[in-house]
């Protein structure tokens, strides 16, 4: 952890005034996951598909109960010095924002790929907020970061398996026992 900490008291001594009210407004947007919830009902009423929203919502409160969960079983302190906005008193390990942010972030560039680097760019600078505020170490981001993606990844297979038309868990992709896809019985010619 040694150099971690180094690496934190060194963005931390390299903050600029200037930029403080950016990194707290990024902290404060990414709370709870709400500017991802915002994102998702904004691109789900204009293209009128209510499971984008659905499905970001799953995303951002599973990442943030697993990170949750994490943060019970790994009872790491936070920095506590000289933070930015709001102190937290819960443990620091996996960082919430960047599991929700990265959750949120992968799950809304699966349904507008157009939008995948604006995406991961505002869930990264969510995450880097954490750390610059002084909330986080970099490796609470990083394990959060890779919580998200992984619950996001987990979350849209379960729906690419769930929404197959016609299809059940474990069914084969062959449309009939003993029919192949021209209509012929196997074995026949």
């Amino acid at each position: 952890m040694g150099w971690e900490k180094h690496l934190e008291h060194w963005l931390v001594g390299e903050r600029t005034g200037w930029l403080d009210w950016f990194f707290i407004a990024l902290s404060w947007i990414g709370t709870l996951g709400l500017v991802w919830v915002a994102i998702a009902l904004a691109i789900a009423l204009t293209w009128r598909r209510p499971a984008i929203a659905l499905t970001v919502v799953v995303a951002d409160f599973g990442s943030d109960l697993l990170a949750d969960v994490g943060k019970a079983l790994v009872h790491r302190h936070r920095p506590f010095e000289h933070q930015l906005g709001p102190r937290s008193s819960t443990h620091s390990f996996p960082s919430g924002h960047a599991a929700t942010s990265f959750a949120c972030a992968t799950v809304l560039s699966y349904y507008a790929p157009r939008l995948r680097l604006p995406l991961v760019v505002l869930a990264a600078l969510i995450a880097l907020s954490r750390v610059y505020n002084a909330m986080h170490y970099p490796t609470d981001v990083l394990a959060g970061s890779l919580l998200g993606v992984v619950t996001a990844l987990l979350l849209l297979a379960a729906v690419r398996r769930r929404s197959r038309p016609g299809r059940r868990p474990g069914q084969s992709r062959s449309r009939s026992p003993g029919r192949r896809r021209g209509g012929r019985r196997r074995g026949s010619r």
